[in-house]
């Protein structure tokens, strides 16, 4: 793990994911690249796209570089390499690109979650770098003074199309020398029989090296609470998800359970895209 971007919006949050990515860097000498990105008015962004010099932009770009330096001198980030970056974007895509021009292999980003009507319509920025990422993405919820990544859930239906993003995630567990707890949600809605989900589970398992790993069923009213419930009952570190990345229509219909996690979950929730 060579490089971690961690998106900072300048809140307690956001420092406290730089404060865990932070000691992920330091196990392994990564470089962190701290991206502020600066949202501008429609005529600010007009203007600037016309060619045209906007003394309020330079401005903002001053004060926001002088953010980052402050933050880039906190001591906890003493002896990892650093970079700074101000881009004038909206917040998906600047992430975006950045993850591909510097060749991202995790992003960290700090998380308030949502409730309600807010959660429904809006949505937040990190919820959209969960669902469009193809870089891993680990959400953090709060201030975790020493990270561990000692249990992790891996909650899924194990089918063929989660190979790709479990190969992600065994990845990750291997540089925390993690035990994995996998774990099939059995609800009304989607009951299956024992033997069903155990033989799925099996066949999913025969084509991976798997060393230090447990097999779970849970059964709860839906999945996202027995994911949460589940992740409780064994007092996990970390809880892993594929996400399909659905948007528009697709994803207001059939929403996501990793966004869910996202919002409502207290642990750290780490996605991997389908």
């Amino acid at each position: 793990m060579k490089r971690i971007l961690v998106p900072t919006d300048f809140s307690q949050h956001a420092e406290d994911a730089l404060k865990v990515a932070a000691q992920i860097a330091k196990k392994d000498n990564s470089e962190i690249i701290i991206l502020h990105m600066l949202e501008l008015p429609h005529q600010m962004n007009d203007a600037i796209l016309g060619g045209k010099s906007i003394p309020e932009t330079m401005l903002f770009m001053k004060k926001a570089n002088e953010m980052l330096d402050e933050i880039s001198s906190r001591s906890y980030l003493d002896g990892i390499p650093i970079i700074e970056i101000v881009k004038m974007d909206r917040p998906i895509h600047g992430i975006t690109q950045v993850s591909k021009d510097y060749e991202i292999d995790l992003i960290v980003m700090g998380s308030h979650g949502s409730s309600g009507i807010q959660e429904l319509l809006i949505g937040s920025n990190t919820e959209k770098v969960v669902r469009n990422s193809e870089i891993p993405v680990l959400v953090i919820k709060k201030e975790i003074s020493n990270f561990n990544a000692a249990n992790i859930v891996f909650a899924s239906d194990f089918t063929s199309e989660t190979k790709k993003p479990f190969e992600k995630l065994l990845a990750f567990t291997k540089f925390f020398e993690s035990k994995i707890h996998l774990v099939t949600i059995c609800t009304p809605n989607s009951f299956k029989p024992t033997h069903v989900i155990e033989k799925a589970m099996n066949d999913f398992i025969f084509e991976f090296s798997l060393t230090n790993y447990s097999t779970h069923i849970y059964n709860d009213t839906n999945i996202e609470k027995g994911i949460l419930n589940f992740s409780n009952s064994i007092n996990a570190d970390i809880i892993g998800m594929c996400t399909h990345g659905r948007t528009g229509f697709a994803h207001f219909f059939n929403g996501s359970i990793s966004e869910g996690l996202v919002n409502h979950a207290i642990r750290p929730v780490v996605t991997f895209k389908i």
